[in-house]
C-alpha cells in the first residue's frame, strides 16, 4: 500500500526531527537479511523477527521506521538504527 505523498512530506523522526523518505529496495533488502540472521534490533534492544515490506528512513539514513498496513509506525523505541547493519548501502 502506498503512503500518501502529502503525509510523507510532513513526517519526520520523532526524536531528531529529521525528515523521512521511503526506504529503497536495497535498504529494505539489507535490513531483511539482518532480520533473517537474527541480528536486527530496534532502539529498545528487542530483536526484530518480522520481515519488513515497507519502511521510512530518515534522510540522514540513521533510523528506519516500519510501515504496517499503510500506517507509519513512528514510535521512538521501534525505530531501527542503520549503524548495526554492516552492509547497509551507501
Amino acid at each position: 500500500m502506498a503512503i500518501d505523498r502529502r503525509l510523507l512530506e510532513i513526517l519526520c523522526c520523532p526524536v531528531s526531527k529529521v525528515p523521512v523518505r521511503l526506504a529503497a529496495s536495497a535498504e529494505l533488502a539489507c535490513l531483511n537479511r539482518a532480520i533473517e540472521a537474527g541480528h536486527a534490533l530496534d532502539v529498545a534492544g528487542k530483536t526484530i523477527a518480522e520481515h519488513v515490506d515497507e519502511a521510512l528512513i530518515t534522510t540522514d539514513r540513521k533510523v528506519i521506521y516500519r510501515i504496517e498496513d499503510g500506517i507509519p509506525v513512528m514510535l521512538p523505541d521501534l525505530g531501527i538504527g542503520t549503524t548495526q547493519l554492516s552492509d547497509f548501502p551507501s
